[in-house]
């Protein structure tokens, strides 16, 4: 089966990342996503994030299964957005960020746009 290239920095299939510290993991890109191949929704937030013209590093949590531990906490609820190294939340408060005009300029702040 042939993978569609994408313009997200994926992590996925190394084991480095499971074993890092997940505050470094987030403090280390302006926008990252925690996400699942099979959730429509983490598909909804990085199409967003794409369409703004956002890099976004995602990482995979099928991929990660202690990482996944670590960072929900027996929560199901992905996707999980960080911005600048701060908990913005799942889709529910992206979207409102993004409806309510405050996600723009976190990116910005954020250095993940440059408009």
């Amino acid at each position: 089966m042939m993978r569609r290239r994408s313009q997200y920095s994926f992590k996925c299939g190394s084991s480095s990342a499971a074993a890092a510290d997940p505050v470094r993991l987030v403090s280390a890109n302006a926008v990252v996503i925690f996400s699942r191949r099979s959730c429509f929704l983490c598909h909804a937030v990085k199409q967003l994030f794409r369409g703004m013209g956002v890099n976004s590093m995602v990482y995979e949590l099928d991929e990660y299964p202690e990482l996944e531990r670590l960072l929900l906490a027996g929560s199901a609820a992905v996707p999980v957005v960080f911005v600048g190294g701060r908990l913005i939340g799942g889709i529910e408060r992206v979207m409102a960020s993004h409806i309510g005009g405050t996600l723009v300029p976190l990116l910005k702040e954020a250095g993940a746009l440059w408009l």
